[in-house]
């Protein structure tokens, strides 16, 4: 991947200048942040830009159940029920499974996107993935596998991720930043304490390609993410 390389754009015209035209296609990108900063609505803007563009998408849940994603897409205004099963395959997996969760993610996720052709791919969280691993050692080397074999997808990956309690700039197991080659943090900051939080977005790493070193403030509305690029918080 270099500079010269094809962009694969979010939607969000101010976390698209932040990212210097978008994502470098097929490349990973993790999107790290605490409960309410918008991580799985920053992964639903990224996959309509997708259908949209006429692009194919898979976007695998940990989380929340296939049926509430497409009625939050909906809210939005999205029309999603003709691409529903045809461009954008929305799979719930249960955590708790152990087995099934892995076998899905490593042995069938890769046949699914060479099957339908998906240029985009979301996991939405990751965290739970890595979750699934009793010693960091374990979770560390599985990881890395996993990444390894989607490196080989002609895709562009999303991994959303809550952050770890004591920190608001690292995910919740400190794994997935070190192998993305982007990094978005979402976090909320407060200038003073009798100040009003606000949510702040910063592209912290990118890989192959310049990027804002800023710290943007941003709003999530009913059906559009608004990051203000020519602002920035003190």
């Amino acid at each position: 991947m270099t500079a010269d390389s094809p962009r694969v754009r979010f939607g969000i015209d101010g976390l698209d200048q932040m990212l210097g035209g978008g994502l470098l296609e097929k490349s990973i990108c993790s999107i790290i942040g605490t409960y309410g900063t918008g991580k799985t609505t920053l992964a639903l803007h990224f996959a309509h830009e997708g259908l949209k563009n006429g692009e194919k998408v898979i976007y695998i849940s940990l989380d929340e159940r296939e049926e509430m994603l497409y009625q939050d897409m909906e809210r939005k205004g999205w029309d999603i029920e003709e691409v529903r099963n045809t461009s954008i395959y929305v799979v719930k997996l249960d955590p708790t499974d152990f087995t099934l969760s892995i076998n899905h993610l490593k042995n069938e996720l890769p046949q699914l996107i060479r099957e339908i052709g998906a240029q985009r791919v979301i996991i939405d969280p990751i965290s739970l993935f890595e979750g699934l691993f009793t010693d960091e050692a374990t979770r560390r080397k599985e990881l890395f596998r996993f990444i390894e074999i989607m490196r080989d997808e002609a895709c562009t990956l999303i991994l959303t991720s809550e952050t770890r309690e004591n920190s608001s700039y690292a995910s919740k197991y400190a794994l997935v930043e070190y192998m993305a080659d982007t990094v978005i943090l979402l976090r909320y900051v407060r200038p003073n304490k009798l100040a009003e939080v606000h949510p702040a977005v910063e592209v912290a790493k990118m890989r192959g390609s310049d990027h804002s070193r800023g710290v943007k403030p941003y709003e999530l509305l009913r059906d559009q993410v608004q990051v203000y690029f020519e602002a920035n918080v003190f």
